[in-house]
């Protein structure tokens, strides 16, 4: 089975985020989907040391990012409702054109198996 992937033009990237004592970073690029009839919008979380690799994206790229779903279940106390949160986390990705229309190709790989490990519970970002 392959891993999932996710293609389309780079709308918007954040800045890097960092939080708790760990200083777990974390990168949020938003990709778009002409879908015809309606626009799609893709937010993908960059984490740890790949957050620095999103610097050789431009708005207006054609990227296609390789990605994993995480999930998270959260309650603030026992009376409270519980609340799920899911996330795409990029792996790599590859640059397939940029807003030029250039053949830019650039591949950046990382070690994300342990990107939450790092950060304790009350210190993840959703």
């Amino acid at each position: 089975m392959s891993d999932p992937k996710v293609t389309g033009v780079v709308h918007l990237i954040e800045e890097t985020k960092t939080y708790g004592q760990k200083g777990f970073r974390k990168r949020m690029v938003v990709l778009e989907q002409d879908k015809g009839s309606f626009t799609n919008y893709v937010p993908v979380d960059f984490t740890r040391d790949s957050c620095d690799s999103v610097d050789e994206m431009n708005v207006g790229d054609e990227v296609e990012i390789v990605y994993r779903l995480n999930g998270r279940r959260w309650q603030k106390d026992e009376q409270s409702e519980v609340k799920f949160f899911l996330n795409a986390e990029a792996l790599t990705f590859q640059i397939k054109g940029n807003g030029a229309g250039s053949n830019t190709s650039t591949e950046n790989v990382r070690d994300a198996n342990d990107a939450f490990a790092e950060a304790g519970d009350d210190e993840a970002p959703f």
